[in-house]
């Protein structure tokens, strides 16, 4: 899978108790939207890292994003 990513990307993950914000300008958003529509076509366990030595700002908290199936009872 290849990641891409849009030229002046922002992204920032932070975690807040139990709750994970991301914020991104409209070059990330976009960015992550192709990288998520990427992953949905790979095997199910297939993931992508995000962190600040990677892809995120400095300060951001690590991410993991992995393609999992869930049986029909687990769906929304």
């Amino acid at each position: 899978m290849e990641i891409r990513w849009s030229e002046g990307a922002c992204i920032r993950a932070e975690m807040y108790g139990e709750t994970v914000t991301l914020s991104a300008n409209r070059e990330g958003l976009l960015s992550l939207a192709d990288q998520l529509t990427a992953l949905a076509e790979e095997l199910p366990g297939s993931h992508i890292h995000y962190d600040e030595y990677n892809s995120l700002e400095e300060g951001s908290c690590e991410l993991i994003i992995e393609k999992k199936d869930f049986g029909p009872e687990e769906g929304i």
